[in-house]
């Protein structure tokens, strides 16, 4: 697929269909894989399979124009009908029996409108009117919740609307105010009203009102109003969104259901059909295609065709506990070329590589509080985040491994094991108390992320928090909840450039009653089948397969050593993370290099703090000043 081969994206959507049928139920209506029932049952694991593989026969009908694709439009007719039967025995759950039927009957709703002179058209009137009367339930039902989710009405009232079907008016206005209301700086959007940046952001956020505005009617909805600024919004995000694959075209590792996994590549094939001006469209197409090119080189799908809860291979943690065998499927958004059909001009733009195979860059998102560095000599992209935890300002709870780790990057996994949940260890900077517990920073403060294109830096301060768990905790992406202690107040600076990360933490102050054994920095995890690691004086290093981390002490008094966690990445078997012990000094700061590259390099940078300045002197002899002030004392 590397090529940028529209029949390569084909075969391979084709792979992933043939594989999916072979589970579908006798009337075709559920498709449920081999695998654990999800925590929502069987009937909603098989409502998610007919849903989301829906999703790419539409798409692959679509592009074909309905020429040579009659099996895949004979098997999901078969399957609608009997999906709308009240007495199938394959009946799909409906929206007024479970939640969860409210996401999958938006895929229904999009691909029935992309589909309609095909399938549609071609049902029988008393299931066109089951139809109607399955998704008629979104209509007035003001329990979704506040965060991509306004979508799925949006899209089901569109179609219900289309068909003669009842809808709200009053329901679709409040929820595109909903989706304004989540709109940041720069073409990002927050999932929900806490900071949550991730991969919904462009397989949610910015995909579907590109889709909405081609559904029959939605012009008449407000989308011919609204077209223009949503695609202008793409347009810039997707300016971001290209430097964050990796130069194989692995995705980031961070955020919520990453068994979606190329997914990821969805906002890249809506820029190509939104026709957005900045990025060419070739370059679109192979970032897109490259993405999907990662997982499949690495065995996903596996030997039967299957998509596994996990990244590359099986690997139940990495899905939420009410995730299923047909989860994964929610990937075919990531093949939405495939809908594009064979004159389209993308097939002919020429190759457009990954950014990060070509130059090194460096860029801020301001919205997330990141700071973005690619090195081409590796292809890997970092991103050191000082803004994202899937939480709101001052929250009171755990970090989420995945969002709010000081950074993530397309080689690494954040630990993801219930002790990962409980105590940060990677990418943190940490006060241990007596019993080894580290303090947490959601709801950390953002004081100031920026660049000047050599360098870049960004800081926050968090009220550092110990938490004991509570004994049940909804996992749905942020962090762990229970009782909390406070440590004091810990400020931390990520002054980059290229590989490196120059860290510097500083304990403010403690909390009355507050006795930390030590202050804990931890490097970026690396896991693998097995993973070397070492250390010197000051210096640990972890490697394994071309991935190799290094965490400096440019402090005096730094403990180097390697904390090892096994069955906690689902990148391999054992985990390994570089960390460095200081002693806790109030009001002192603590300065070390972070390295992330593919090989050990051979040298660190040097530092000079002296108050609210820093100087950095990079290995290859650069200079940078830096002020570690909030951005509005700058």
């Amino acid at each position: 697929m590397r090529s940028g081969s529209r029949d390569e994206l084909i075969a391979f959507a084709d792979r992933l269909l043939r594989g999916a049928a072979v589970w579908a139920s006798p009337n075709f209506a559920r498709i449920t894989p081999p695998g654990d029932a999800g925590g929502y049952g069987t009937a909603v694991d098989g409502l998610e399979g007919f849903a989301r593989t829906f999703l790419l026969a539409g798409f692959r009908i679509a592009g074909a124009r309905g020429e040579g694709v009659d099996e895949l439009i004979r098997d999901y007719s078969r399957g609608i009908v009997a999906g709308v039967d009240p007495e199938a025995e394959d009946r799909w759950v409906r929206l007024d029996e479970h939640p969860q039927a409210k996401v999958e009957a938006a895929s229904l709703a999009v691909i029935l409108d992309m589909t309609r002179p095909w399938i549609w058209d071609r049902l029988d009137a008393t299931t066109q009117q089951r139809v109607i009367d399955y998704l008629a339930p979104a209509v007035g039902d003001d329990t979704y919740p506040r965060n991509n989710w306004l979508w799925f009405r949006i899209t089901v009232q569109t179609f219900l609307r289309s068909v003669g079907g009842p809808w709200s008016a009053d329901d679709i206005a409040a929820d595109l105010a909903l989706h304004e209301s989540f709109v940041r700086s720069g073409g990002w959007l927050s999932d929900g009203d806490d900071r949550g940046y991730d991969h919904y952001v462009g397989w949610a956020l910015h995909l579907y009102p590109v889709l909405w505005s081609r559904m029959q009617g939605a012009g008449e909805l407000g989308a011919a109003e609204r077209i223009a600024g949503d695609v202008a919004a793409l347009d810039r995000y997707l300016q971001d969104a290209v430097h964050l694959v990796g130069g194989d075209g692995a995705p980031q590792f961070e955020g919520r259901s990453l068994i979606y996994r190329f997914a990821a590549a969805a906002p890249f094939w809506a820029g190509v059909l939104a026709g957005v001006p900045s990025t060419p469209a070739g370059t679109l197409r192979d970032t897109a295609m490259g993405i999907a090119a990662h997982f499949e080189e690495h065995g996903s799908p596996d030997a039967d065709d299957l998509l596994t809860m996990g990244w590359f291979g099986p690997w139940r943690r990495l899905a939420q506990n009410y995730s299923g065998p047909s989860s994964p499927y929610w990937a075919s958004k990531g093949l939405l070329g495939v809908a594009l059909p064979a004159d389209h001009p993308v097939w002919s733009e020429p190759a457009g590589p990954l950014p990060s195979a070509v130059a090194d860059d460096l860029r801020v998102v301001e919205a997330a509080g990141w700071i973005v560095a690619g090195t081409a000599s590796d292809g890997i992209v970092r991103v050191i985040n000082h803004g994202a935890d899937h939480a709101s300002p001052d929250a009171e709870v755990g970090d989420s491994p995945i969002y709010a780790r000081l950074g993530y990057s397309t080689v690494t996994a954040p630990l993801h094991d219930g002790r990962a949940w409980a105590e940060p260890l990677e990418q943190s900077v940490a006060l241990i108390d007596a019993a080894g517990r580290g303090t947490h920073r959601a709801g950390m403060t953002l004081l100031a992320v920026h660049t000047d294109g050599e360098t870049a830096i960004a800081g926050s301060r968090a009220h550092a928090h110990w938490i004991a768990p509570d004994t049940v905790q909804v996992r749905h992406g942020s962090g762990i909840t229970g009782d909390v202690t406070f440590a004091g107040h810990l400020t931390t600076w990520s002054i980059v450039r290229g590989a490196w990360e120059i860290r510097i933490a500083t304990v403010q102050d403690l909390e009355p009653g507050a006795e930390p054994n030590e202050l804990r920095v931890g490097g970026w995890p690396v896991a693998a089948a097995v993973v070397e690691g070492s250390t010197t004086d000051a210096a640990a290093a972890a490697s394994a397969g071309g991935v190799a981390s290094t965490l400096v002490a440019l402090s005096a008094d730094g403990v180097p050593d390697l904390v090892r966690r096994d069955g906690a990445s689902p990148l391999g078997a054992q985990a390994l993370v570089p960390v460095l012990r200081f002693p806790v000094r109030v009001g002192e700061p603590v300065v070390t290099a972070v390295h992330l590259g593919a090989a050990a390099p051979a040298s660190a940078p040097q530092v000079a703090v002296d108050g609210e300045h820093a100087t950095v002197t990079w290995p290859d002899g650069a200079r940078s000043a830096h002020a570690l002030v909030p951005a509005s004392d700058s």
